[in-house]
């Protein structure tokens, strides 16, 4: 497909489930009563997607409870919730949960929710799960008694196969796995070796896959977005894309309409992307308020298309909108606004580069 375009994931929450989930949270509405919460915003987003005009859609991470970091542990009785702490530029800090004891288990599989969304649309779904690398972070400095770290990574990698060929077993078109901690990675560690453990361990996911179902899996990567915030856009590109693309998969989604110079990362782009890789561009900023129209989506895409062959080539969104489920930066109308701009924009640059004038 000549510039196919994807979300990334998550929309914002109605403030009618962001309630819900406070007072689940409180014990004041049972589990039932919840999901039941869950399914009417994912027929909502659904429905509101599908209007947009995208060729793909999500379930806009709506069932993940609090994150899409998280979903997959909340819940789980042997985690606690200080763990590591991930600051953002603004002040704020996020926390991911510590592991307490073994066996490490997924509470809830992306291919769950994914398999109530399914039915809902006629349009082919893609489904965003939280990479190895991440959940990687749960484990505490000191080793575990009676399950140490190594185990806990085999038990790892064996729940996240079986997440993804859960995705695809209910229908899932595209997999894409967040490695937004990619970047992070550097800030962390500078001299590289925490990212190269975390490409490694990513890899050792992808290699249960073959080369067929890793052209359906994909990667995505960028500087983070919560309240309109991020967590390590002051790390250079040039110091996570040559790595990036080691990565085993066949689509990988970079986020770059935030950066200070798009160019110079397009051309780092060009540089490292596999002749089997296409690379999704970023040409909508979720974490500016402003709503691009499709005429600068469109001059986004041309710029990309100098240095990275059309035949590799996509657009998407930098990152998913408010994918924090207290994030109220973003309204849902600003998010769909941004994506028709980049579903319109996107079709525009096709055709100019596809006209027999162009060719």
């Amino acid at each position: 497909m000549i510039l196919p375009t994807e979300s990334i994931g998550s929309i914002p929450r109605s403030e009618k489930l962001m309630e819900a989930q406070r007072r689940f949270d409180a014990g004041d509405i049972d589990k039932p009563t919840m999901e039941a919460f869950y399914y009417e915003a994912i027929q909502q987003t659904i429905r509101e997607l599908e209007a947009t005009g995208s060729p793909i859609i999500t379930d806009g991470e709506q069932r993940k409870s609090h994150s899409f970091a998280t979903y997959s542990v909340e819940g789980g009785k042997n985690f606690a919730p200080d763990g590591l702490e991930i600051p953002f530029s603004d002040g704020h800090v996020r926390r991911l949960p510590r592991l307490t004891a073994g066996p490490f288990r997924y509470a809830l599989s992306a291919a769950d929710t994914l398999s109530l969304s399914m039915p809902l649309t006629s349009l082919p779904m893609k489904q965003a799960i939280i990479s190895a690398s991440a959940l990687s972070l749960m484990y505490p400095v000191n080793e575990l008694e009676g399950y140490d770290r190594e185990t806990f990574l085999n038990d790892l990698i064996d729940e996240q196969e079986k997440e993804i060929r859960g995705c695809f077993d209910v229908g899932a078109q595209k997999v894409q796995i967040d490695f937004t901690e990619g970047r992070l990675a550097l800030k962390l560690d500078p001299s590289g070796s925490v990212l190269s453990s975390f490409i490694e361990l990513n890899n050792r996911v992808l290699e249960r896959f073959s080369k067929d179902e890793r052209q359906r899996i994909g990667v995505h990567t960028c500087p983070g977005a919560d309240q309109d915030c991020t967590h390590s856009a002051d790390v250079d590109y040039a110091e996570l894309l040559p790595s990036l693309f080691e990565l085993k998969a066949g689509n990988f989604y970079i986020a770059m309409a935030g950066e200070s110079n798009p160019e110079r990362a397009l051309k780092i782009v060009a540089r490292y992307l596999k002749p089997w890789q296409r690379a999704f561009i970023g040409v909508i900023d979720v974490n500016h308020p402003r709503i691009e129209t499709p005429e600068e989506v469109c001059e986004r895409v041309l710029q990309a298309a100098r240095f990275i062959p059309l035949e590799q080539l996509g657009t998407t969104d930098d990152c998913g909108f408010s994918p924090f489920c207290d994030d109220v930066s973003t309204s849902r109308e600003t998010a769909y606004a941004k994506i028709r701009a980049r579903v319109e924009g996107t079709a525009m640059a096709r055709e100019q580069l596809t006209s027999p004038r162009m060719a």
